[in-house]
């Protein structure tokens, strides 16, 4: 096939879909790292919002952050309109033992849908969201932690928090066996595997990211 013609493809369009689903889902699970630090303690988890904040690299990885997004809703909005429009399926990979699709594939475009508008809702609430100083080792910084504890002391946010991450957690799971499929993982002998460490994740996922905002709710 032409390279020209590579981002218009059904082939190239799902190949995008799927590195940029894996880019996607390698945040996720970083975010989620640095999150845990909240388990730690207030300095702790300041600390390591400035030291994100205050590298040079912010913008750049904001940036590529951003143009992974945007391409992922794209690429995978488009694929799926059209395969639905022609052959009434969506794109996701099913998988090869035949037994139907699942919860989290069949909810794919829905739980999509959640995810930007909670991004949206997240970036109002807390990039944009009030500013609290401290002050940690001698350096002033924004108090997050404030933030993070304020914000779910709230029992409809904590709610709407859990269900939106339970969404996560299924369209990343799923969207990290279907963008693996994808780039030829997709073998009776290891397809298995995939699912199991795919669903694992999803798991670690929407549990990890409800169980921090359940602890802070608890905290006021």
């Amino acid at each position: 096939m032409p390279s020209h013609n590579y981002f218009t493809s059904s082939i190239g369009k799902k190949q995008i879909t799927a590195v940029t689903g894996l880019g996607l889902v390698g945040f996720t699970a970083m975010h989620l790292a640095g999150n845990l630090l909240i388990l730690v303690g207030a300095d702790a988890f300041n600390a390591y919002g400035h030291a994100l904040v205050s590298n040079p690299l912010i913008y750049l990885a904001e940036a590529i952050l951003l143009g992974m997004f945007v391409l992922h809703i794209a690429m995978a909005a488009t694929v799926t309109v059209q395969n639905t429009a022609a052959r009434g399926r969506r794109y996701y990979i099913k998988n090869r033992s035949g037994r139907g699709e699942t919860i989290a594939s069949m909810t794919m475009p829905y739980t999509g849908v959640i995810m930007l508008i909670f991004i949206i809702l997240h970036l109002i609430n807390f990039k944009y969201g009030a500013h609290y100083e401290t002050v940690v080792d001698g350096v002033v910084m924004r108090d997050l932690f404030k933030l993070v504890v304020e914000y779910f002391a709230n029992p409809l946010y904590v709610a709407w928090y859990v269900f939106a991450m339970i969404a996560l957690g299924l369209h990343t799971g799923h969207g990290l066996q279907s963008s693996l499929q994808t780039w030829g993982l997709n073998h009776p002998s290891y397809t298995p595997k995939v699912k199991m460490v795919s669903v694992a994740y999803g798991v670690l996922v929407a549990f990890g990211y409800s169980g921090l905002a359940i602890y802070c709710y608890f905290l006021n």
